[in-house]
């Protein structure tokens, strides 16, 4: 076995599925079958039971898929020591944020990163919540950014930011013109919300049914950015997190009014559990984690 065969069996183990872990190691679906065959062969043992969907792991397989973790993390935590026993100035961190972090953000994290580390990288994918969760159980990434964090038994949840969330309309608006909004204001009116799934919906979602407000929703998206422009060209609300909207506000697109109570969303950083973290990830996470940055 090498360290190539072992991150293959992690991957599809964790994905339940030898096309997808193929996919994510880039090799063709019949070359995974063949590594994990072979790996059968050697230990003389069936690993996976492939007539099921999604496939079951067999014990001997949840034994070999420890291992592999085991030996994957120690062989990361040798080089990221062996990095920084050589004096190593660089090294890249790998972060997935969801969509709403904002580019203007990270645009601004990114520029203080390289003042603080100029020989580093800094690679940002941008996913939906559930995506990131998994690129950070999968370790394709170093660090998460969501909102509504939460731990689980292999994912560790660090508090970043609250934000608060304001009602959002165009500017022609009747709302528009008011200096608060009690949620009792909002009662019946049209509604864009986010998609029923994500946490953010479900926290404006109780929200207001613990205030007695129904709302009549008109549409749903993932994205804030959809939901922007879907404001300013109709004549519904939404609760949006305020600093998302300053660009709009700014330039008159989009009105935004404070609610008379409190609705914040909770930012979150999230990383495996006992991670060794490269130089340049632990200098990012302490960079996020800065009050002053």
């Amino acid at each position: 076995m090498d360290l190539t065969q072992l991150q293959l069996f992690k991957d599809i183990v964790q994905t339940r599925s030898i096309s997808r872990g193929a996919l994510q190691n880039g090799v063709t679906q019949s070359a995974a079958s063949q590594t994990v065959q072979e790996l059968e062969r050697c230990l003389g043992t069936m690993l996976l039971d492939r007539s099921r969907r999604p496939l079951e792991v067999l014990p001997p397989g949840r034994l070999l898929y420890d291992f592999a973790r085991d030996v994957l993390r120690r062989n990361q935590d040798f080089l990221v020591t062996l990095e920084e026993l050589k004096g190593g100035a660089g090294g890249t961190v790998r972060v997935a944020a969801i969509y709403s972090v904002g580019i203007s953000d990270m645009s601004r994290l990114e520029e203080e990163f390289y003042r603080r580390l100029p020989a580093a990288q800094l690679e940002v994918s941008y996913l939906r919540p559930e995506k990131v969760y998994q690129a950070v159980l999968d370790e394709r990434v170093d660090l998460g950014l969501l909102s509504y964090p939460e731990a689980t038994r292999d994912v560790i949840a660090l508090p970043w930011r609250e934000e608060p969330m304001v009602v959002t309309c165009a500017p022609d608006h009747p709302l528009a013109q008011a200096s608060k909004v009690h949620p009792s204001d909002l009662e019946n009116t049209e509604f864009i919300g986010f998609d029923e799934d994500l946490p953010i919906s479900k926290d404006i979602d109780r929200f207001l049914r613990e205030r007695g407000v129904r709302v009549h929703v008109v549409m749903r998206f993932d994205n804030i950015q959809s939901m922007k422009e879907a404001l300013r060209l109709g004549h519904a609300v939404s609760i949006l997190p305020s600093p998302m909207l300053r660009e709009e506000v700014a330039e008159g697109r989009l009105s935004t009014v404070p609610l008379d109570c409190t609705l914040n969303r909770p930012l979150g950083i999230i990383h495996r559990r006992r991670k060794t973290f490269p130089r340049a990830a632990q200098v990012f996470l302490d960079l996020l984690r800065d009050p002053a940055a």
